[in-house]
C-alpha cells in the first residue's frame, strides 16, 4: 500500500481592519480629484516651455493619432476658433451654422510646417498683417503650448492699445480701442496735435502694432490632411524650418520635401507669386532641397538679391523655434 503523506499547510492571515483603512487613506491621498486640479496655464498667461516639451520629432507616415479635418476646405469655418477677430473680417453674422460673406473669405495664406514652439508664426504675424498665418505642428503638447502662446499675445496687444475690431451679441462690429468714449472725447483738444502724428503714414509704430489677430496654430499631420484644410491655388508662402533630416536612406521618403510633395505644395501656392522657404542646418538635407526643387519644372530658385531683400528670410533665420 503507498503510504499517504502529509501536507503541511499554511494560510496567512487576514489584514485587519487597521491595515485596510491605512491602504484605503493613501490611496485617496495620491490621487486628488481630476476637478480640483487646476490647469498648467490658464487662457490669457503666457505658457512656459518646460512644461510642454516634446520629441524633437516623429514619423509623420506612421503616426497614428486621429485628427479632426474637414471633408472639404470650403466646409471649414476658420473665424469659429482660430480667427474670430480677424482684421479683414468685416461681417460678424447672425445665423447661427452659415458662414457670413467676409468669414468665408477668411482662410490661411501663409503657412509654417512644423512650425514648433510658434517664434516664427508669431513674428510672420507681425511682418505679413495682410496675410493669415497658420502653424502646423503634428505633437499635441507643443501646439497647445503656441495656441496659449497666441493668445497671450493677442491680451498683451489688446493691453497695448492695438486697434482689434471685434463683434458684440447683435451681430454688430465694435471697436475694442474706443468702448471708453468720455475719455477720448475729454482728452481730444489736447490730443489733436498727437492724432496729426498718429496719422502719419511713416510711423511705423502706429501703422504696424502687430495684434496677432491673424495668427493661429492647427494640430495635424501635414503629409496627410492638409488637402482638406487648404483650398488650391490659396497660399502665398510656404515655411519649412529646420524639419527632421531623416539620414538613413530607407527612411528619405518621410522628408518633408520630395518630388512628390513638391507637386503638391505647387497645387496650393499661387501661381506666379506663391514661394517656399526652406532652412535646415544640415548640409546634406540642404543639397537635397535644392537638388528636388531644381530638377521640378513648377518651381525656379529666386536670386540672391531677392534673398536678401526678403524680411521673411531673415525671420526664418532668426526666430524660428
Amino acid at each position: 500500500m503507498g503510504k499517504r503523506r502529509n501536507r503541511k499547510r499554511t494560510r496567512s492571515s487576514p489584514p485587519t481592519n487597521n491595515d485596510n483603512d491605512n491602504d484605503k487613506a493613501s490611496a485617496i491621498a495620491s490621487t486628488p480629484p481630476t476637478d480640483t486640479v487646476p490647469p498648467i496655464t490658464h487662457e490669457g498667461q503666457m505658457p512656459q516651455k518646460k512644461f510642454y516639451r516634446s520629441r524633437a520629432h516623429c514619423n509623420p507616415l506612421s503616426f497614428n493619432e486621429a485628427f479632426d479635418y474637414p471633408p472639404r476646405p470650403d466646409l471649414f469655418d476658420w473665424t469659429e476658433e482660430h480667427y474670430p477677430n480677424h482684421p479683414q473680417l468685416s461681417d460678424c453674422g447672425t445665423d447661427a451654422g452659415e458662414f457670413s460673406a467676409s468669414s468665408a473669405q477668411i482662410h490661411p495664406t501663409v503657412l509654417d510646417v512644423g512650425c514648433g514652439f510658434g517664434g516664427l508664426t508669431l513674428a510672420l504675424s507681425a511682418l505679413l498683417p495682410e496675410e493669415t498665418i497658420l502653424g502646423l505642428e503634428i505633437r499635441s503638447k507643443v501646439t497647445e503650448y503656441v495656441r496659449l502662446r497666441i493668445l497671450a499675445s493677442r491680451k498683451e496687444a489688446m493691453g497695448t492699445g492695438a486697434s482689434i475690431a471685434g463683434c458684440d451679441g447683435d451681430g454688430e462690429t465694435h471697436d475694442a480701442e474706443k468702448e471708453d468714449g468720455e475719455t477720448h472725447d475729454a482728452e481730444k483738444d489736447d490730443t489733436e496735435t498727437d492724432a496729426t502724428d498718429r496719422d502719419d503714414p511713416n510711423d511705423k509704430r502706429a501703422s504696424h502694432r502687430p495684434t496677432h489677430q491673424n495668427a493661429s496654430v492647427l494640430r495635424t499631420n501635414a503629409m496627410k490632411y492638409l488637402p482638406n484644410h487648404i483650398p488650391p491655388r490659396s497660399l502665398s508662402k510656404l515655411f519649412f524650418c529646420f524639419p527632421d533630416p531623416h539620414f538613413k536612406k530607407k527612411n528619405h521618403p518621410r522628408r518633408i520635401v520630395s518630388t512628390r510633395l513638391l507637386t503638391e505644395y505647387a497645387h496650393w501656392l499661387k501661381p506666379g507669386e506663391g514661394k517656399l522657404y526652406c532652412i535646415t542646418d544640415v548640409r546634406d538635407l540642404h543639397e537635397w532641397h535644392v537638388e528636388r526643387c531644381e530638377e521640378h519644372p513648377l518651381f525656379e530658385e529666386v536670386t540672391e538679391e531677392e534673398m536678401e531683400g526678403d524680411e521673411c528670410v531673415w525671420a526664418m533665420r532668426t526666430e524660428t523655434e
